[in-house]
């Protein structure tokens, strides 16, 4: 199969993603003329296709920089006094939550590195595709660089008190190392789950600066999202890495009470290993925030990626759990 097929088939999965997560395709840099894409066979591509990793890392660096857009204006041309109240919490919430992303990438980078050397002379495939993994995290930290201090300057904006260096520090806790197909399951959930949440909010904000900076925010991480999926699909695709994780990871936030109900659950985790804001999410005034919204579009989103990643199709979070633990058992 040939690039074609491959744009092809990135392109229709892209399309659904944006469908569930009720984010538009519309942003800054998209062309349909050779547009770069996600490549959905990315173990295919190393091992039957032969295309070479300085191949893949130019398409990474092409999608990258076709979807680059400028945070500094878009905050500047944010109206404060067009924000309501919710909009205010959103940017506030936001600018905390986006502060936690940077450990996760710099975790992904140290762990891509560990994991492909150790399968370098093994399955020189699966290295590759490690390796693409790594080198992709440097434009996932980037891009959560936008979101980080995009809304965390316009909380300065409208007048929130800046998080002190204590707490910038605390939020760079690296996250510990777990699996790799678990660890890229787990990210490909939570920025679907991001992407629906900033879905949310853009339909209720007043400020159109304000709707097209999270717009594009969610729209990043929606292509976050594909990417995470192409790694995990890739490393169940070697055989290498048992998709029993992934459905460890679905289970984890499916169940009831789990990862998906984020700050809403009875119980929390305390975590002193890493900091996930939105467990603990209040507002300013130190408010319980309400519920996550569009719990049913996540849920979808989230057993669509479990399907593309494992190649199992399930439709409720108790056939995860059923497929789950069948799989244990083998």
């Amino acid at each position: 199969m040939g690039a074609a097929f491959f744009q092809e088939v990135s392109t229709a999965g892209e399309s659904r993603l944006f469908e569930l997560s009720g984010l538009s395709e519309s942003g800054p840099g998209l062309s349909e003329r050779r547009r770069p894409t996600v490549i959905p066979e990315l173990y295919r591509a190393f091992r039957e296709e032969r295309r070479t990793l300085v191949d893949i890392l130019w398409e990474q660096h092409r999608f990258h920089e076709s979807r680059r857009w400028n945070a500094v204006e878009l905050v500047e041309s944010v109206r404060p006094e067009n924000l309501t109240d919710l909009d205010r919490f959103v940017v506030w919430s936001a600018g905390r939550a986006e502060m936690t992303a940077k450990p996760s990438a710099d975790r992904m980078a140290r762990l891509a590195d560990v994991e492909c050397r150790r399968w370098q002379g093994k399955d020189d495939a699966l290295a590759s595709v490690i390796q693409a993994l790594g080198s992709w995290s440097r434009y996932w930290n980037e891009e959560e660089s936008h979101h980080e201090m995009g809304f965390s300057q316009l909380a300065l904006q409208l007048g929130f008190e800046p998080l002190s260096d204590a707490s910038v520090i605390d939020y760079r806790k690296v996250f510990p190392d777990d699996d790799l197909l678990r660890t890229l399951t787990m990210l490909s959930f939570s920025e679907g789950i991001a992407a629906v949440n900033y879905g949310q909010y853009a339909r209720h904000v007043r400020d159109p600066s304000l709707r097209m900076l999270i717009k594009q925010v969610g729209a990043d991480e929606v292509q976050h999202m594909q990417y995470f999926i192409s790694f995990a699909k890739a490393l169940a695709d070697s055989g290498a890495y048992a998709p029993k994780e992934s459905f460890a990871v679905a289970h984890l936030f499916l169940r009831e009470g789990g990862e998906l109900y984020g700050s809403s659950r009875a119980h929390v985790e305390y975590r002193g290993t890493h900091t996930n804001w939105w467990d603990h999410l209040e507002d300013g005034a130190g408010k319980a925030a309400a519920a996550p919204e569009a719990l049913e579009r996540k849920r979808t989103l989230i057993l669509h990626a479990l399907k593309r990643i494992t190649g199992i199709s399930c439709s409720s979070p108790q056939e995860v759990e059923d497929v789950w633990m069948d799989l244990v058992g083998d």
